[in-house]
């Protein structure tokens, strides 16, 4: 049995809920340090030691999630080192991490009518500049700078994926590098990354940018997770089909492709290398390290470099030179990087191997230049000589001597008004997400308790072991709570307060906001009969993560390994709960929660209705496809599950 869902919006409101509750504190705490009472002093409850997450490299899901990570890569590198020992063991290796990148990617859009044009051009000594504007999707524009040298070709061409720039194409050393390849004999496409340049998705009401750098690449990745996708899809996609509009010029050797970016332009260099056989030659830069190495320092990326279970399968970053071996492709990296070397290194280890027992050692190689992360000189230097070796089958020296200003931001403008999204008929992002929404909505399947399994990972009570518990001796009033900490599995702690005395229905409490905010509450209920469990599941109240990269770092990480963060909260109140059932020799208990804790605690009532009697909630209950256009959504970011949306919406579990 459920309530309604709550009227109110959750996933728009929630920043402006938080300014007034912040505020409303803030009036608060100036009562409050005039006024405190000692019946207040007495309800403000703690369970676990107060230094608990202190350090931030051992916080609770850091460490549980870390231990995965850890045994995910040995166990591919004991894979690796069996594949090394035969070509027929290291080319199922490749397919299978090939087919492990594909599902991590996604199913990817149809190749639709390019419709390319060109806006403009810009003379400069020995290459010209075309500004291009092509279609990756219908009436989805793409911004680009096409860098042609002089001569009738026709030329070897790189695509040029660029990093996290504000300004995207135009950012002062994506220009050298693209100058100083044309100067030296190669077409260079270089376009701007979805949330970047000229193709900002998030604009305010006067038509200027809503956020800086890559930051709308955060609020941008949450929709796509629950298509199946990944922000990185689109974006890939978007360079596939640049590299189809290079083809399709005559003055492009379509055998002689090549492709090269930074950061995140690395990044993105990586995913098209291994995942299109038309690139011959590819360098990314100052990416390519192991996840190992990775998440520690700094830890996840932005929310296109996360792909959905890539860590669970065994897929690292040397991953994506290794399917694409013996191909030939340079790591591009820096001394001073905050993407680590000593990972960078072992990549280039592993591949040079793979790449030796293939009989073609000298096609993968290795520049380290002594700088700190960015396409730097030496970088984009040895990039050219590297293309130079394979693209053109000749041996120079490339030395960049032109230090001449850049072109502007706005030279290189390929819009009229310098966004896409201002042009007639140009479809946004969003509306590529609620156009597939649409699509999988007509096609799911009919809903079941297994099938909702299968999406969450949740697992059956049966499959669910018992808790362990520690009990702490009461030093306040009779009539106060137990503290308890529940184990459900082997690093996780769940603080719990326990009203144990009563004969009416149990009931567990799931507060989103720590159990204090539920004690007022629980003493109430209490009153009446009904022993109460406070539980707070993993990541909430004293357990939260204190943010160390980024709010959802660690959702990321469990992404990577293939688990639902949604799902192990719905087990762990699962779990909760028939403990609490067991205490009591209950039929069933009542399940209380609110806020983005409902989610969850709808699926374990819906799952396991022998054992939860009766859902209440405040709050928190929007259909997830609300997010898919949401300004605002990177905050719900922890409530987002792989694929959910091929096969059903929250308020469907209603029907169960």
């Amino acid at each position: 049995m459920f309530p309604g869902i709550s009227s109110n919006n959750y996933w728009h409101n929630a920043r402006q809920q938080e300014t007034a509750f912040m505020q409303k504190m803030l009036i608060f705490l100036i009562l409050f340090t005039g006024c405190l009472s000692t019946a207040y002093a007495q309800s403000e409850y703690r369970v676990l030691p107060r230094d608990f997450n202190a350090d931030k490299t051992e916080q609770m899901m850091r460490a549980y999630l870390r231990q995965q990570v850890h045994a995910a890569m040995e166990k591919r590198r004991s894979e690796l080192e069996a594949a090394l020992k035969s070509d027929k063991a290291l080319a199922a290796y490749q397919q299978q991490r090939r087919e492990a990148l594909q599902q991590s990617l996604g199913i990817l859009p149809e190749r639709t009518a390019l419709n390319p044009q060109t806006m403009g051009t810009i003379q400069q000594p020995g290459f010209t500049v075309e500004k291009i504007l092509y279609e990756s999707q219908p009436g989805f524009h793409v911004t680009a700078n096409l860098y042609r040298p002089e001569g009738t070709g026709p030329f070897p061409a790189i695509l040029h994926p660029v990093g996290h720039s504000e300004n995207g194409k135009a950012y002062e050393s994506y220009q050298r590098a693209n100058r100083l390849l044309a100067r030296h004999g190669f077409i260079v496409l270089c376009f701007d990354p979805i949330g970047q340049g000229e193709r900002k998705q998030l604009l305010d009401k006067k038509g200027t940018p809503h956020h800086r750098g890559s930051h709308e690449h955060q609020e941008l990745g949450v929709a796509p997770i629950l298509l199946g996708r990944s922000l990185g899809s689109y974006m890939l996609w978007d360079g596939v089909r640049g590299i189809d509009y290079l083809c399709s010029r005559p003055d492009v050797d379509q055998s002689r492709i090549g492709c090269t970016g930074n950061s995140g332009g690395g990044n993105l260099t990586s995913y098209l290398m291994a995942f299109d056989d038309r690139i011959v030659a590819a360098a990314p830069g100052c990416f390519m390290t192991t996840h190992r190495f990775k998440n520690e320092s700094p830890g996840p990326g932005d929310a296109e470099q996360n792909l959905y279970g890539q860590i669970g399968a065994g897929f690292d970053h040397p991953d994506y030179i290794l399917t694409r071996a013996p191909q030939p492709t340079l790591i591009l990296s820096a001394t001073r990087d905050f993407v680590p070397i000593d990972g960078t290194w072992d990549a280039y280890r592993q591949a040079k191997r793979v790449y030796t027992r293939l009989g073609y050692p000298e096609r993968v190689d290795l520049i380290e230049a002594n700088d700190k992360h960015g396409f730097s000189q030496r970088l984009r230097e040895g990039a050219v000589r590297f293309f130079a070796r394979w693209l053109q089958k000749r041996h120079l020296e490339a030395f960049e001597v032109d230090d001449s200003p850049v072109l502007t931001d706005q030279e290189l403008q390929v819009t009229l008004q310098g966004q896409v999204l201002k042009l007639q008929h140009e479809r946004s992002l969003f509306d590529l997400f609620t156009d597939y929404e649409k699509q999988l909505a007509e096609n799911r399947p009919p809903l079941t308790r297994e099938l909702v399994r299968q999406v969450t990972g949740i697992r059956t009570l049966q499959d669910l072991p018992e808790p362990g518990i520690k009990r702490f001796e009461n030093k306040k009033s009779t009539n106060s709570p137990q503290r308890l900490i529940l184990t459900p599995e082997p690093g996780i702690q769940l603080p719990a307060l326990y009203w144990s005395q009563g004969n009416e229905t149990p009931i567990l409490i799931a507060p989103s906001a720590g159990m204090n905010s539920s004690v007022k509450t629980a003493e109430q209920l209490n009153s009446q009969g009904h022993p109460v469990l406070i539980v707070e599941v993993r990541d909430t109240g004293e357990t939260k993560t204190r943010n160390w990269r980024f709010p959802g770092a660690d959702y990321y990480i469990s992404h990577m390994l293939g688990r639902c963060w949604l799902g192990m909260q719905a087990e762990d109140l699962l779990v909760s709960a028939r403990w609490l059932q067991s205490q009591h020799k209950a039929n069933q208990v009542e399940l209380h929660s609110e806020g983005e804790l409902v989610p969850a605690a709808l699926h374990a009532a819906a799952l396991e209705p022998k054992l939860i009697s009766q859902l209440q909630w405040d709050e928190g209950l929007n259909p997830w496809h609300e997010l898919l256009t949401s300004r605002e959504a990177f905050p719900h970011l922890h409530l987002a599950v792989q694929n959910v949306l091929s096969y059903y919406d929250l308020p469907d579990l209603k029907k169960l």
